[in-house]
């Protein structure tokens, strides 16, 4: 099934399955290593929701909550 990256709760692994957004967004996310077919395993979350911090790759990385909505996995 898939969902956005925002709604997969911590301690998770998921699998990007694509990519939405345009431009310069879609770009600044896909520089950060996220990109079609690499796992992210949600590590926590603010207080407040908002940043999200995972796992990418071998490192860690703070993303917006706006930016987990662009990203579908599943």
């Amino acid at each position: 099934m898939i969902k956005t990256l925002k709604e997969i709760p911590c301690g998770q692994t998921a699998k990007v399955k694509k990519l939405t957004g345009e431009g310069p967004i879609k770009r600044r996310i896909m520089d950060m290593g996220i990109t079609k077919g690499v796992s992210i395993y949600v590590r926590k979350a603010a207080p407040l929701g908002d940043p999200i911090e995972v796992t990418v790759r071998g490192y860690e990385l703070s993303l917006r909550k706006a930016d987990t909505e662009m990203i579908l996995v599943e």
